[in-house]
């Protein structure tokens, strides 16, 4: 219940329902929709993909409305020949069917939809009253507030020229068609003045603001949009250039470590040789060879005076 109130003042405004292609009872589950479970009130769509078409069938699969713009999206910009076919048969098939009602969604309503069942029907971003006497929906555009005997209009094609009934559901064609035209046209002004109404308070909730300011001009929500979006580019480009710092300097220690490493590999490497090759030599070593050489502060002792001593005079020998 805390849900549900918490979204009816969006009624003033609209609601954020996801059609999905499947059925005329299948939606996305969004918060708004508890509305219409609260109160039992069933919620209709007309948009479905004529299962007799494999190929649109199998492009658009079970996506919602949503999740279908974002594949063609992703599709198109794909290398793979396959992929680049679905998202163009998902396209065509948003392209061709732009009044959110097809026949075979129609012919599902006709079976679906209870005789004399009161509900609610979903088309082009606008919920209508529908009944079942075959099918109705309550006519409520502004070109009609003069003609009084106009209440229904027939929901049998795809094309939206229905026949206008009174409420006993007989024949009752506008009396005026130039002043219905109008109101029609004045209708269409009034829901894209509510679209741009919604579309800042969008943007208002992005902002931050609870509520626009008062008297804000297009000009200065222009800017204020502008900084914005100035702002959230001047923070990528720092999480960009910290990401990009952090793996230089991540790229740096372990260039360091590793030369460090190579280092402490190449010391203990001369240790081992030297330690080798000192122990290689014989105290006494023959012609042409060199003794170890006293450890420092030590004095040779006389045997090693003596060995020395004859090294010399050996080598005199031998070069002469």
């Amino acid at each position: 219940m805390s849900d549900a109130m918490a979204v009816l003042h969006k009624l003033q405004t609209g609601l954020d329902v996801n059609v999905k292609f499947t059925g005329v009872r299948v939606f996305e589950y969004t918060p708004e929709c508890i509305v219409f479970d609260l109160l039992d009130i069933p919620l209709y769509h007309g948009w479905l993909v004529d299962p007799q078409m494999a190929d649109i069938v199998k492009a658009v699969g079970n996506c919602s409305y949503n999740q279908l713009v974002e594949k063609i999206i992703s599709y198109k910009q794909s290398e793979s020949s396959e992929l680049a076919g679905e998202g163009f048969v998902a396209e065509q098939f948003l392209n061709s069917t732009a009044t959110q009602l097809t026949y075979h969604g129609l012919c599902e309503l006709t079976s679906t939809v209870q005789e004399g069942e009161l509900c609610v029907f979903f088309r082009n971003n606008h919920f209508s009253t529908m009944t079942k006497f075959k099918l109705y929906l309550l006519v409520t555009d502004q070109g009609f507030l003069t003609e009084e005997k106009v209440v229904w209009e027939s929901l049998h094609n795809v094309d939206g020229d229905g026949n206008f009934c009174d409420s006993e559901f007989r024949l009752r064609p506008p009396s005026d068609p130039e002043s219905v035209y109008r109101g029609q046209q004045d209708q269409i002004d009034q829901d894209y003045l509510m679209a741009l109404s919604l579309q800042q308070e969008q943007q208002a909730s992005e902002l931050g603001w609870e509520q626009l300011p008062e008297g804000i001009s297009d000009l200065e929500l222009a800017k204020k949009l502008q900084e914005e979006e100035d702002r959230r580019a001047s923070q990528f480009y720092q999480e960009q250039e910290q990401e990009q710092a952090q793996a230089a300097a991540a790229a740096a220690a372990a260039a360091q470590a590793q030369a460090q490493g190579q280092q402490q590999a190449a010391g203990a490497a001369q240790a081992d040789g030297a330690s080798g090759g000192s122990a290689a030599v014989p105290a006494g070593a023959s012609a042409g060879g060199t003794a170890a050489s006293p450890s420092p502060g030590k004095q040779p002792s006389t045997a090693e005076r003596k060995a020395k001593k004859e090294a010399k005079d050996k080598d005199k020998c031998i070069l002469l």
